[in-house]
């Protein structure tokens, strides 16, 4: 925690951490992912997230508008890649759950965590992090999570007193708690769909309090950046 708190971009150590603290979680959630009818045929098809991400051409042909051309902006837009998480969870030590449904199950959340930021409508500023993972965690609830936006936040609020950290942190995970559950859904197949008739069905509203200082968040994650790199 100590090395991520010194640099956040070390996505490796969130996955380090998640893996010592997570216990049974994945188990527990993989077992209410499977007594869903989408749960089981994803497994059944074995469905592979992750090819389908890293796949621009396909991506391309995506309708502006469309949750596959919105992720492709996303993603690829800041040079970013699909294969990134992957890499970092590797780098993390992934685990090996010796259960392929179990594996493909971790896999797909790990490689889902960017539609997750396209269909909730937060960035990738700190804060925009913050509320994806304070939103995942309503929705798969994980010690390491927890611990992480329980660290996050009293240390965002210490950096960046003018924003609203902790109302937004809780409106991500209430939003999180009410929408429908985006673990068990076939992003596969909703590629070609209008992102906000996605949004209709996965029930969820705008990120309000979260809107109202993105503006702000992502200037003071540019000025973090650039101090970075210097």
């Amino acid at each position: 925690m100590r090395q991520l708190i010194a640099d956040k971009e070390d996505t490796a150590q969130v996955f380090r951490i998640v893996k010592a603290l997570s216990g049974n979680s994945y188990y527990r959630n993989f077992n209410r992912f499977m007594k869903s009818s989408d749960g089981r045929r994803i497994a059944s098809d074995r469905a592979d997230l992750l090819e389908t991400l890293c796949d621009r051409k396909r991506l391309a042909t995506c309708a502006p508008g469309t949750l596959g051309r919105a992720y492709l902006d996303f993603v690829y837009g800041e040079g970013l890649t699909a294969e990134g998480l992957a890499e970092a969870s590797e780098a993390g030590g992934l685990e090996d759950f010796g259960d392929p449904d179990v594996s493909l199950y971790r896999r797909r959340l790990r490689d889902s965590h960017d539609l997750f930021h396209v269909v909730t409508g937060y960035g990738r500023d700190a804060l925009g992090e913050l509320c994806v993972l304070s939103f995942g965690n309503a929705q798969f609830y994980n010690h390491g999570i927890a611990f992480i936006v329980g660290v996050g936040i009293p240390k965002m609020k210490l950096e960046a007193a003018q924003l609203p950290v902790a109302r937004a942190a809780f409106e991500a995970w209430r939003r999180g708690r009410a929408a429908a559950d985006l673990t068990t859904f076939y992003w596969e197949e909703n590629l070609d769909r209008p992102l906000e008739d996605v949004r209709r069905e996965l029930r969820l509203r705008p990120p309000e309090t979260y809107q109202r200082v993105r503006a702000l968040s992502e200037q003071l994650e540019r000025d973090y950046q650039a101090v970075r790199q210097a």
